[in-house]
């Protein structure tokens, strides 16, 4: 099927490993310009040479979007390609605090990281898809906004804030043919994920293999209807998906990718 991305230009945030390195590489598959972004100069690099190497057109944006300068200078080498008509707001950082362990800086250092940042780069980005016409504006949220947990109440909070100003910025593009959404991952099988779940199952003798591990994590931590975690290819396909021609009616919405994790009608 073709989705019609081919010409268009894409910036993914935080895309040198994980659920944005895997939605870099399809929306280059699918005929995409992509901007790989990262801090880690090397790591993007790698990214944007197996893009590159297989066929796909990538260009490297190295910088910390924490700060306004920072962001400048991820937009101007990100437009120096040619102008950005889908961003992706991948970039964040999540931990496993408690609410003890949680302090009010660290608050201020999980919105700053994982909502300011985003914001920076609508800013800076949308109103020159408005002027073309043309534009998707897509969040990386999750589950936690509207089912969170006990523990890492901060981060909860921040993709709580992340659904939100996508369906306000969503309100404000109204008619404009640029959209906004959210895709929402459940329980992703990262390398971090994988690397944790390998650490944590002799603790709640889950078994050796990972099948094993997996399965039961998937039924006992985070059960889903599906039986497994997610894979990072799954999310990029939303994204894909949301970034295409095919879902220019398509507004303000969340798009869950979860197995089933969220247990209500949303």
């Amino acid at each position: 099927m073709d989705v019609q991305l081919t010409g268009r230009r894409a910036l993914v945030t935080g895309s040198s490993a994980g659920l944005g390195e895997a939605t870099a590489r399809m929306l280059a598959a699918e005929g995409a310009d992509v901007v790989v972004h990262g801090r880690d100069e090397a790591r993007v690099t790698a990214v944007v040479d197996a893009i590159r190497t297989s066929g796909g057109r990538a260009d490297v944006a190295i910088g910390d979007l924490v700060t306004d300068d920072g962001a400048d200078a991820v937009v101007a080498q990100a437009l120096a390609g040619g102008p950005v008509d889908i961003l992706v707001n991948n970039a964040g950082s999540y931990d496993h605090l408690s609410w003890a362990e949680a302090t009010p800086a660290v608050w201020a250092t999980t919105y700053e990281v994982n909502v300011i940042s985003g914001v920076r780069l609508i800013q800076r980005l949308v109103p020159l898809m408005r002027e073309r016409g043309w534009g998707r504006v897509i969040q990386i949220g999750g589950g936690l906004a509207i089912q969170p947990m006990s523990v890492q109440p901060h981060y909860n909070a921040t993709l709580a804030a992340r659904h939100n100003l996508a369906v306000s910025l969503a309100r404000e593009l109204a008619g404009s043919g640029v959209t906004s959404n959210v895709v929402a991952p459940g329980a992703i099988l990262t390398d971090a994920v994988r690397d944790l779940l390998v650490d944590i199952a002799p603790a709640h003798e889950w078994g050796e293999s990972f099948e094993e591990i997996e399965r039961h994590a998937a039924t006992e931590w985070v059960p889903n209807d599906v039986g497994r975690f997610g894979r990072p290819e799954e999310i990029a396909a939303a994204v894909v998906y949301l970034a295409s021609p095919f879902a220019a009616y398509v507004s303000g919405a969340t798009l869950r990718v979860d197995g089933g994790t969220i247990r209500s009608v949303h």
